[in-house]
């Protein structure tokens, strides 16, 4: 069963990391992509959606890492599950996000 739950806070890291960006877009005001742009994950939604997409974001991954199993920052295998998951998440981010606004590709001279 051990597995099932760093799974869970493998996928929690992921969620809590896309809040981040929806969250903070949608609080700053500002249009950004999500879900339910047209297209999806390029077209840019309104800072509402966001901060709504992020809080809903937020709370999938308290309950994936919170409520699932009894996770402890101390145990290094669910500390490792999580941040695998921060880390698999930020960089698809900074992939994605990245090719949209000219932030996945180096500067030329």
């Amino acid at each position: 069963m051990e597995w099932l739950q760093l799974v869970s806070y493998f996928f929690g890291g992921v969620f809590l990391t896309n809040a981040v960006p929806h969250l903070v877009s949608g609080v700053k005001g500002e249009p950004f992509q999500s879900p339910f742009a047209k297209p999806p994950g390029q077209g840019l939604s309104s800072s509402t959606v966001n901060v709504l997409w992020g809080f809903f974001n937020i709370v999938l991954g308290y309950v994936l890492v919170c409520r699932v199993g009894d996770f402890a920052l101390k145990i290094t295998s669910d500390a490792l599950a999580f941040g695998l998951g921060i880390l698999a998440m930020g960089l698809l981010c900074a992939r994605l996000f990245g090719r949209l606004h000219g932030g996945d590709s180096p500067e030329r001279s």
